[in-house]
């Protein structure tokens, strides 16, 4: 949901966001990269962006790193907002990179697509995006949707899987979205054989209300923090009931040379879910400098 990063009210929040940040000009349009990329290319300079959510700041702050220390120079402009303007950006070279989502991108530039596997996710977004952009490797990370129990409800009931849910699945009330049974039901039912006792409209609140048992399996991002702060757990979703959402840096063609796509495939290498989760909680409950924390995991995984 937040990787949509579009709607009128993200995009007014945004705005609001790039005024206070003071100095009064927007990242988007004083980018000073030409649309060729011409300095990037000889590795002189690349613009790093970010959608205005504390996740993909993160990440650009990671990719911003990594690349310093490979002898390229950077220029952040974080907290922009919708994907939309973000995408155009990248095409036009204001931008040259950026974290994404692989699922949720494919999305976003085309609408009727099916794909779910990380590789066909991957292919579609090789055939599908603008002839100026690329996605390099994905990682291994993923902020996907998930089904996720409390770590006592996983060693009750043997729970280490969706599949694993479909012989209890029936006794359980799952929360989420208000719109999640509309969009889910019939995928869990036609991809597991899944079905539940009862859908509750949890919304924001789903992981509190997998604690304090009101749901017994909710759908969480697996990047959340509650999931580690509320000793929850999510499920391996063997089958691809949600398509796969890796998170990948995507650059202007011309705009990276071969220390950029290094550099950030090696990031990518390194990422995994269970590492960005822990990282959220530091950015998120703890309140840590995204810098910091993005040169910390850095540092730990030898890529500065």
């Amino acid at each position: 949901m937040k990787r949509l990063f579009s709607t009128a009210a993200v995009i007014l929040s945004a705005a609001l966001t790039l005024t206070a940040c003071g100095g009064g000009g927007d990242p988007l349009t004083s980018a000073s990269v030409s649309p060729t990329g011409s300095g990037a290319a000889a590795g002189g300079k690349v613009v790093v962006g970010s959608a205005n959510f504390p996740e993909n700041v993160l990440l650009a702050e990671i990719y911003a790193q990594a690349l310093e220390a490979k002898g390229v120079q950077v220029e952040r402009k974080l907290n922009i907002g919708s994907r939309e303007v973000l995408v155009d950006q990248a095409k036009s070279g204001g931008l040259t990179v950026l974290p994404e989502y692989i699922g949720s991108l494919l999305a976003f530039v085309d609408k009727t697509t099916t794909a779910k596997t990380k590789d066909d996710v991957v292919a579609g977004l090789k055939e599908k995006l603008p002839a100026e952009l690329e996605v390099l490797e994905p990682a291994a990370a993923e902020d996907n949707n998930s089904l996720t129990v409390t770590k006592a409800t996983a060693a009750k009931d043997g729970l280490a899987t969706i599949e694993d849910l479909v012989k209890v699945g029936k006794t359980f009330a799952v929360g989420g979205p208000p719109e999640f049974q509309s969009r889910q039901e019939k995928n869990f039912k036609d991809t597991y054989g899944l079905e539940f006792k009862e859908w509750k409209k949890t919304g924001d609140a789903t992981a509190d209300a997998i604690k304090d048992g009101t749901v017994q399996v909710g759908n969480v991002f697996t990047t959340d923090p509650k999931i580690v702060i509320n000793d929850l757990v999510s499920l391996k979703d063997t089958k691809n009931a949600f398509a796969a959402d890796n998170i990948v840096p995507l650059v202007n063609k011309a705009a990276v040379n071969d220390t950029v796509k290094s550099a950030l495939n090696a990031v990518s290498a390194k990422l995994d879910t269970p590492g960005l989760l822990a990282l959220m909680k530091r950015v998120a409950i703890d309140k840590d400098d995204a810098a910091t924390v993005a040169k910390d995991w850095l540092t730990q995984n030898s890529l500065l």
